[in-house]
């Protein structure tokens, strides 16, 4: 394997710190079919996602990381949503999807999620 040592990465028109573009990056994200026939469509460092019943899913990630808490409820699109970590240092992740009053877990059918952390 080789090493890239740089300061900075361009594209000719903008200049930006190598330490941002690795410091705020998503370490893990995953876009899922949650109802249904459950299918992953596209991810980065998520090796699968498990069905642990109505509305509740386990993200599980292919390396560690500690994850920054999320939530997102988004009422014009009739999705509520909560993401939990059950610890801090994590290889996975809870995601709850919630019927539009948000007092029971329901499936959601595009569920999209965004993890931000370090790497473990």
């Amino acid at each position: 394997m080789s090493t890239l040592n740089v300061s900075n990465i361009t594209d000719n028109t903008t200049s930006v710190p190598t330490g941002y573009v690795v410091n705020g990056s998503a370490k893990a994200w995953c876009k899922f079919q949650g109802s249904g026939t459950l299918s992953v469509h596209d991810s980065l460092n998520t090796s699968s996602v498990t069905d642990q019943g109505t509305g509740n899913y386990n993200v599980n990630f292919t390396n560690n990381f500690s994850v920054a808490l999320s939530i997102n409820v988004t009422t014009s699109s009739n999705w509520r949503g909560i993401v939990c970590p059950d610890v801090w240092n994590v290889s996975y992740v809870k995601v709850y999807g919630a019927d539009n009053n948000g007092t029971s877990q329901q499936d959601r059918g595009h569920v999209s999620t965004a993890f931000h952390g370090d790497l473990a």
